[in-house]
């Protein structure tokens, strides 16, 4: 039987604080994006399933690469020339895919 011990208690707390903070933090993320893009023009159930598919394939620190979109105004080929120039494939592909499958209602993996 294992014992426990302070130790592994406070490895318990952390892990659990960890699975919290990255779930928080998660959330907050989402939030941002959605109204990150509804302040740029896309309408908000869009912007959500959007939000949904860019937070769950992109990091924090790619996520923070779009924040150079703001601004560039709702012109969708002034968007896709500023997503181009974050210069980062990962970036592009997942930010143009969302906006493609959930802007058309094609997206079939969002989850409610």
């Amino acid at each position: 039987m294992l014992k426990i011990t302070p130790f592994l208690r406070l490895l318990a707390l952390s892990a659990g604080l960890s699975i919290c903070l990255s779930g928080c933090g998660e959330g907050m993320a989402r939030a941002r994006v959605r109204t990150a893009l509804v302040d740029g023009g896309i309408k908000p159930e869009p912007a959500a399933c959007m939000a949904d598919r860019m937070v769950d394939r992109l990091t924090f620190a790619q996520l923070r690469k779009l924040e150079a979109l703001k601004g560039v105004g709702t012109n969708p080929f002034a968007i896709a020339a500023a997503i181009h120039r974050i210069d980062d494939p990962e970036v592009v592909k997942v930010t143009l895919a969302a906006f493609a499958l959930c802007e058309t209602g094609l997206d079939t993996a969002r989850h409610h």
